[in-house]
């Protein structure tokens, strides 16, 4: 047994600057390539999350702007619509006067027309009167003998 301790504590005597070697070689990656990798994956994390949160308010700023641009683009059609309106609706009472005007004077020339027939009846009438009586008694002259007719047109 104490030749197997022998054997071991050679072992570890000659295994101690292999250690030592090796905790040299932790402590110099360590020191040497994990911290500036460390760092530099940090920077780059933080560029990127910077990056990232740089995005996000631009995206922000951009659906802002977005949103005042589509307001101003409402507003703008609300105002072309409500003077599109206001042209039809001045269009529309322009062509009512113009139809009333229409109208009065198509009235008017009616009620002159009616006048102008009825006046013409009533002259038409005289003249009917007229040329009906010196009708009948030519009728009744020739008709009758000549005494009795006289008398009949007298009455």
């Amino acid at each position: 047994m104490d030749q197997i301790l022998n054997q071991l504590g050679g072992l570890v005597l000659g295994a101690v600057p292999t250690m030592i070697l090796f905790i040299l070689l932790v402590i110099a990656y360590g020191l040497l390539v994990r911290r500036p990798l460390e760092r530099v994956l940090a920077e780059r994390h933080a560029r990127t999350a910077g990056a990232v949160e740089q995005a996000k308010s631009a995206i922000a700023a951009a659906e802002a702007e977005t949103d005042v641009y589509e307001e101003k683009l409402r507003k703008a059609k609300a105002e072309l619509f409500a003077a599109r309106e206001r042209r039809l609706k001045q269009w529309a009472d322009e062509r009512e006067a113009v139809l009333g005007q229409a109208r009065q004077a198509a009235q008017d020339r009616v009620a002159s027309a009616k006048q102008g027939i009825e006046q013409s009846v009533s002259s038409a009438m005289a003249q009917i009167e007229g040329v009906s009586e010196e009708l009948s008694s030519r009728v009744l002259s020739a008709v009758l003998p000549s005494g009795i007719a006289a008398t009949e047109v007298a009455r």
